[in-house]
């Protein structure tokens, strides 16, 4: 199975954004074994570190998540004889929580919130406080692993080069670690040197340095700013509230019968404020995460979209 990870396909959403001018091509990333583009870094730290020896058989992982890289590490980690281990937090969804235990891992849930007011510093300390207790333990710790980006540089931006024919104009990905844009970035921008990059954050993520805030989707945005991001790399940000990631979700369900997860509908609400301010023609590509099932409780649900806030009428931007 982790032979099968990458080379998924690309779409053109044409009915999404019928303009005639703009062609936007997404990834779907959903489509990885394991559910997630999470199974290429997943993968590529497991095998490197085993092909360099810091990773043997018999080791332990440990790493902060909320759902989706630990699901990939328990598959990678499981098929190369390692042991795994998820610090998760009461957000963490239910259906995740099932995914972890039924791919092999061990579940440590964090249950009081850090000095933000989330979960994720608190889940950090806790893996890093395994990690020393643990005999032959290892911390992923993907927001500061070089590996984090190198493996989306390595495979996601190589296969993107692959399967579009001609120059790309935009780079629109959804953010968390800021290793799968800047990994698909640096790797596009070698034979696009024009490339803009947009980051779609979530309201109430400080990884560009906007105000704090709560947010209800999970893996999506971050309450700390990752090691590896680099702001030389991203040229603007677009920051979208829960409910238009919802509304972008069915929107691409209805009109596309791509079924994605929360920041793929992020992602869909970006593309559509890039393309209302274009002044002509324009080519761009964007990755759609993972699956809807995971969210079925979350953006799927009629209930829990009707809770949420209006969003804004625009998404706060930010000079990275």
């Amino acid at each position: 199975m982790i032979g099968c990870v990458g080379s998924t396909p690309m779409v053109r959403l044409s009915r999404c954004f019928p303009e005639p001018d703009v062609e936007v091509l997404a990834k779907l990333e959903m489509l990885n074994p394991g559910g997630s583009m999470k199974d290429r870094p997943a993968r590529f730290i497991v095998e490197q570190g085993l092909a360099d020896g810091t990773l043997r058989p018999g080791m332990r992982l440990v790493e902060s998540t909320s759902g989706n890289l630990g699901i990939a590490l328990a598959m990678a980690a499981g098929l190369h004889g390692l042991s795994f281990t998820a610090v998760v937090d009461p957000k963490t969804s239910p259906t995740n929580l099932r995914l972890l235990e039924l791919f092999g891992a061990d579940v440590e849930v964090v249950s009081e919130s850090d000095e933000a007011g989330g979960y994720l510093h608190a889940r950090v300390r806790r893996a890093q406080e395994l990690v020393r207790s643990i005999p032959n333990a290892v911390q992923i710790n993907q927001y500061a692993n070089e590996l984090n980006w190198q493996a989306y540089h390595e495979t996601a931006g190589e296969e993107i080069l692959d399967s579009v024919d001609g120059p790309i104009d935009y780079l629109v990905a959804a953010v968390s670690t800021t290793g799968s844009i800047q990994g698909i970035a640096r790797r596009l921008r070698q034979d696009n040197p024009e490339l803009e990059v947009i980051a779609v954050d979530a309201v109430g993520s400080v990884i560009f340095g906007a105000p704090a805030g709560p947010r209800q989707i999970p893996g999506f945005g971050a309450s700390r700013v990752p090691e590896i991001y680099d702001p030389g790399e991203i040229d603007d940000v677009l920051h979208i509230a829960d409910a238009e990631s919802t509304a972008g979700c069915r929107r691409l369900l209805t009109t596309e019968k791509v079924f994605a997860g929360g920041s793929s509908g992020a992602v869909i609400a970006g593309v559509e404020h890039l393309i209302s301010r274009l002044g002509g023609p324009a080519r761009i590509v964007t990755v759609l995460p993972d699956r809807g099932e995971r969210y079925l409780d979350l953006v799927y649900d009629d209930e829990w979209a009707a809770s949420l806030p209006d969003p804004w009428q625009e998404p706060e931007a930010v000079t990275p």
